[in-house]
């Protein structure tokens, strides 16, 4: 059995100062997500989100970032997924960028809207036409499905259903969410685990920065 206890790296690549911060949160991720996406990372746009629903049972998943901007941050999945159906119940959110390379990252929590089905609709007929058909064939998300075969056979049905060349409609089961954040945190490696970590939090129209302990 492996023994993890001897697991760890020491973190030295750099520091995060208070005078290093944006004074708006938004642009400090703006910069952090350009210098990973500078680094060349694998899919910087990854992040965990986490919700929970009714009986508090919290989830988490790894989801793509499709939007960014004072408004919050975007992803898209069925509303009738495990995450659409805790949000209906419960609609607020976390999400986490991890850049191991940079030794960085980053929090973000709020409350969660849908976005409007115009935006949706717009999003939805940008993605490969293999996408399309993928998000009316992984309906209900998140349900049993008896097999592998029986997937591809659902998007076998669906390239016959949309011969190539027609539009493929945005299923209304499926759309965009927006969170709203009203809480960031910034996290950077340091060794011997004393970390610097500034959480930014929505006061008002503006925002209060504080540095936490490690």
């Amino acid at each position: 059995m492996t023994d993890l206890t001897s697991m760890r790296l020491s973190y030295t690549r750099a520091e995060l100062r208070r005078a290093d911060l944006n004074p708006d949160p938004l642009s400090q991720f703006e910069h952090w997500f350009g210098e990973a996406l500078a680094a060349d990372l694998p899919e910087p746009y990854a992040m965990q989100l986490a919700t929970a629903g009714v009986q508090g049972r919290p989830s988490v998943r790894t989801v793509l970032l499709r939007g960014k901007g004072p408004e919050g941050l975007t992803f898209y999945t069925n509303f009738e997924s495990h995450k659409g159906l805790d949000l209906s119940v419960n609609p607020q959110a976390e999400v986490l960028f991890y850049w191991a390379e940079l030794e960085r990252q980053v929090r973000a929590y709020g409350p969660v809207q849908r976005v409007p089905a115009a935006e949706a609709d717009h999003y939805f007929h940008v993605r490969p036409r293999e996408s399309q058909l993928a998000a009316h064939a992984s309906d209900p998300q998140s349900a049993p499905v008896a097999d592998r075969a029986a997937l591809e056979a659902r998007f076998a049905a669906l390239h016959d259903r949309f011969l190539e060349g027609s539009t493929v409609p945005r299923p209304e089961f499926w759309g965009g969410y927006r969170v709203q954040v009203q809480e960031w945190e910034f996290w950077q490696g340091r060794p011997n685990r004393m970390h610097d970590r500034f959480r930014y939090t929505r006061r008002g129209e503006g925002w209060q920065l504080e540095r936490l302990m490690p």
